[in-house]
């Protein structure tokens, strides 16, 4: 990537507090660009309880990096405060070019472990407002920016990149819904010369999953004694420097309306995460799969699979299971499933 491609654009990184969209306003900045951090978290006035992030560290962030970084206090479930943020966007900058939806919030309304009618509608209403009305709101009187200059890259950030299950359903409804947003946005667009994608990160390293797991980003790899999957975990930044290269790239249109992931990006584009490395978390995901299968046909090598065995074959049927090419494979997950659940 040319030295500060983005040096003259100006982005809008709604939810930059933390997680994958600090990463996103990071690199944008790294690659030259204004960026405009978006949240309800700033300094005096924390929205997320027990997290310490705020929008003003972002946007210094972003201004280390070379870029230069602007926070403003939005809550995007808001109408009227979104417009005032583009307002100000349009009287300060005078043009919009990239627009990323990374608003989610939906950490401690997600009932992880419960059937679908076990859940509550309080909580689904609340969360799917928060992660999917929010991006509709924002993209909404984000493009016309874009609109008018015939230019532009709107990008939501999901979890996953295959429309399988995602293990509790209103936490699906947001992820695969943003999918479909970029999809529709996308088709109206097109004629206006603006595109529109999704993109996903893997195993993400975000401030509140280092704290899960007790280590920082200094020494990360101590926990992968308690998670082997951890070992190809990416820092928020690998995404975004995927976005940024799509920003920089003169051809991304040939890309609206699809969804991608980081890892998939940094084979195509050659870029790297912060620490060097180039993690492939679909490619690992499908190995660790094949491994447990594999032991599986082993006499005497798996007695009996432990609970992430079988999430991890679960989560893949999801996958393959919507997947025509994979139904050799959704038949053998469901044989070893049927033995062992």
């Amino acid at each position: 990537m040319p030295d500060r491609p983005l040096r003259d654009q100006v982005a809008v990184v709604a939810g930059a507090t933390r997680g994958a969209g600090r990463g996103i306003a990071r690199m944008l900045g790294e690659a030259g660009a204004t960026v405009y951090c978006t949240g309800r978290s700033v300094r005096g006035h924390p929205a997320t309880p027990g997290r310490p992030e705020t929008l003003e560290e972002t946007a210094e962030m972003v201004t280390a990096e070379g870029g230069r970084g602007i926070a403003v206090r939005t809550d995007h479930t808001v109408e009227s405060k979104v417009e005032q943020l583009f307002a100000r966007v349009r009287a300060e900058a005078g043009r919009l070019d990239v627009l990323v939806n990374d608003i989610w919030g939906g950490d401690a309304l997600t009932e992880w472990g419960k059937s679908f009618w076990e859940l509550s509608v309080e909580q689904g209403q609340r969360l799917l407002e928060r992660a999917v009305h929010t991006h509709i709101i924002t993209s909404r009187h984000g493009a016309p920016l874009m609109v008018k200059r015939n230019a532009g890259l709107i990008v939501e950030v999901t979890d996953g990149d295959t429309p399988g299950y995602r293990g509790n359903l209103f936490y699906d409804l947001a992820k695969n819904a943003v999918v479909r947003l970029a999809y529709a946005m996308a088709s109206d667009l097109h004629a206006h010369g603006v595109t529109a994608l999704a993109i996903t990160p893997g195993f993400l390293r975000s401030e509140a999953v280092l704290d899960h797991f007790g280590v920082t980003e200094a020494n990360w790899r101590d926990a992968i004694e308690k998670d082997e999957y951890f070992t190809e975990s990416e820092t928020p930044c690998y995404v975004g420097r995927a976005i940024a290269a799509l920003a920089a790239d003169p051809d991304v249109g040939t890309k609206s309306g699809g969804l991608f992931s980081s890892w998939a990006l940094a084979k195509e584009y050659g870029f790297t995460d912060v620490d060097g490395r180039r993690p492939d978390w679909g490619t690992f995901f499908l190995r660790k799969v094949r491994e447990i299968l594999e032991r599986d046909a082993v006499p005497g090598a798996m007695d009996q699979p432990n609970e992430l065995d079988l999430f991890v074959v679960r989560s893949r049927l999801y996958q393959a299971e919507l997947d025509p090419s994979a139904a050799a494979e959704a038949e053998r997950l469901r044989a070893w499933l049927a033995r062992h659940e």
